[in-house]
């Protein structure tokens, strides 16, 4: 039995794995946000071992490199010990966990609760901007990867294929108090039409400090998963942190339940 062997595909655009001639997966390099992204993608019916998922993995890690280097990441859906040591043997030792979490919709009257009427309204490219940005930024000030959107980020975002503005809700301030004119706080969902069947996600949620300690968390929330409904999905799902107990405690309280843990290594190439 051969090692494991890398190589550059047919159109020169990814990077391909094989052993005894069967190709167990591919590989790719991208870009977001200043940081270089690598997937791996095992071919159905011939899943690659650790030992080939490693061989792409550093191949990757070493191209990134070749390009300028910089910070780089790695995911692995339910990671084994295998995937521990071989991102870390490439060299990407930092680890984040991410639970997936879904439900079915609609969400039923019974499910609820108690939670204060709120309206929201789609947004409205250019007009709402700087309000989004700064809920967004008021609320996500120290969190890895929602802190400290630019418009040039937002843009970025809303130039997405997914990007739909009417999936991102925005809760308008009290026009009589003292918020006039400002955003309490946003849900924005997106839709993974790739996916068989479709899936609807709450993207990102976040609640103005200054708005916190109502349940609007968890009204925004609901009112996302009816958004989703309407659009004819039949299962919501999103991602939180392992270690934002409340967060998950909140969703679980929702009707969410684990879907399944990915794990993110992050190093610098």
């Amino acid at each position: 039995m051969t090692g494991p062997r890398v190589f550059l595909t047919a159109d020169g655009t990814s990077l391909a794995v094989e052993r005894n001639g069967i190709v167990g997966a591919d590989g790719r390099l991208g870009r977001e946000r200043g940081s270089w992204v690598l997937w791996i993608t095992a071919r159905p019916g011939h899943p690659a071992g650790a030992e080939e998922t490693e061989a792409l993995l550093q191949e990757l890690v070493a191209l990134a490199g070749r390009s300028g280097g910089g910070p780089a990441r790695w995911t692995a859906r339910d990671p084994t010990s295998d995937d521990d040591e071989s991102a870390k043997r490439a060299g990407l030792g930092d680890v984040r966990d991410l639970l997936q979490l879904r439900r079915p919709l609609p969400v039923a009257p019974d499910e609820r609760g108690h939670l204060p009427a709120i309206t929201t309204r789609p947004y409205r490219p250019g007009l709402d901007d700087a309000r989004w940005l700064e809920v967004n930024n008021r609320a996500f000030a120290h969190h890895p990867d929602q802190s400290g959107k630019t418009p040039e980020d937002l843009a970025s975002l809303t130039a997405q294929r997914w990007f739909d503005a009417a999936g991102l809700l925005l809760l308008d301030a009290s026009p009589s108090g003292d918020r006039s004119g400002r955003l309490d706080g946003f849900c924005w969902t997106k839709v993974h039409a790739e996916h068989d069947p479709p899936l609807g996600e709450i993207f990102v949620i976040g609640v103005d400090p200054d708005a916190t300690g109502h349940g609007l968390g968890h009204a925004l929330t609901i009112a996302g998963l009816d958004h989703l409904h309407h659009l004819g999905l039949a299962t919501g799902m999103l991602y939180v942190d392992v270690d934002n107990t409340g967060a998950v405690a909140m969703y679980e309280r929702l009707g969410f339940s684990r879907h399944h843990l990915e794990r993110l290594y992050q190093g610098h190439t």
